[in-house]
């Protein structure tokens, strides 16, 4: 779905003999923090992108000077970003046929990692920002109920089916409709990924018409601000991933402070699954999970009653195997 990451496309422009050694692998990071209850991905300016495209995901080549794929990221993430890492993940390895390395007539090979970050830190370079992730995929969110993109990609989706050349593909395309986007059925927060993919395959994204793919202002708040290259598919895996392994291991934990109140936590939560969830059930599983335990301290009580500072239990890691934190919404998405 792309043709080069833009460390690859930004050094060849520069004539860099550094590029002229790079690898035909790429490396693109999403790195995710949570701050005042909204997800957000750390993002990069990428040049020659189409209008309203520039918006990328901190990205580079593995160089000789790399002496491995994780190492590679962690330079350029610093490099472009000035942000250190510390809790980082493969994500995936992306391959496509139309990943051309850049004109160079070469496949390119890009590793995608997840990077959890403990505290939203000044991105460092001006070209570099925080952006809550819903501005690129709005239909994910449920927090207030069902999104309004959905009332408006529903029914292109189905046109989309209706388009099918035969009665077979038609009732295929109609399935995974239903299954992604939960139509007489339930939402899996976890298709993250699969739901872009229709919206890319039902050409109603910008991506849909490759690089040249321009923008449509209009439609962003249906279909969500497109990002350079395949980023915006990326970072789709990405949130897809977090939010299934928030359910069974203690991922979450590496984007709360050391002390944080129990409300901090479920904001977290919610914001990383889209969904409000049952408050008191919550703080129950949260209780039988032993996942956090209480400090001595309290909030100030500025913005209302005091409440108890706890902080995660990492014994929990040795107690148990999936220590997670299951979802318990406020009332199931429709």
């Amino acid at each position: 779905m792309s043709t080069a990451e833009p460390g690859v496309a930004a050094l060849a422009a520069e004539g860099s003999d550094r590029a002229a050694n790079a690898s035909t692998v790429g490396l693109v990071a999403v790195i995710v923090a949570a701050t005042d209850g909204e997800p957000r991905a750390l993002t990069v300016q990428a040049a020659g992108q189409a209008a309203g495209r520039s918006t990328a995901l901190p990205a580079g080549p593995l160089v000789p000077e790399h002496a491995t794929l994780e190492r590679g990221l962690r330079a350029w993430v610093e490099q472009q970003t000035h942000q250190r890492l510390g809790y980082v993940e493969q994500l995936y390895t992306f391959g496509d046929r139309d990943r051309d390395g850049g004109g160079r007539g070469v496949h390119l090979l890009s590793v995608a990692y997840l990077a959890l970050v403990r505290e939203l830190r000044p991105a460092g370079l001006a070209e570099a920002a925080w952006r809550n992730w819903y501005r690129y995929l709005p239909w994910e969110d449920f927090r207030e109920g069902r999104p309004e993109a959905l009332a408006a990609i529903e029914p292109r989706l189905m046109d989309w089916v209706a388009k099918g050349s035969d009665a077979k593909l038609r009732r295929l395309r109609e399935d995974r409709v239903g299954l992604s986007f939960g139509l007489g059925g339930a939402w899996n927060e976890e298709r993250v990924l699969e739901r872009y993919e229709l919206l890319f395959e039902a050409g109603l994204i910008p991506e849909a018409r490759g690089q040249a793919g321009a923008a449509v202002p209009d439609d962003a708040a249906v279909t969500g601000q497109p990002m350079a290259l395949d980023h915006r598919r990326v970072l789709a895996t990405a949130i897809g991933r977090l939010r299934g392994k928030i359910k069974y291991r203690p991922v979450v934990f590496e984007l709360m402070p050391p002390a944080f109140t129990l409300l901090q936590l479920q904001r977290t939560v919610e914001a990383l699954s889209g969904t409000r969830l049952h408050k008191q059930n919550f703080r129950r599983l949260v209780a039988q999970q032993g996942l956090v335990e209480e400090t001595e301290d309290v909030t100030s009580g500025n913005a209302g009653r005091p409440a108890r500072l706890v902080r995660f239990r990492r014994e929990v890691l040795l107690e148990r195997p999936a220590p997670g934190v299951r979802l318990t919404p406020t009332r199931r998405p429709g």
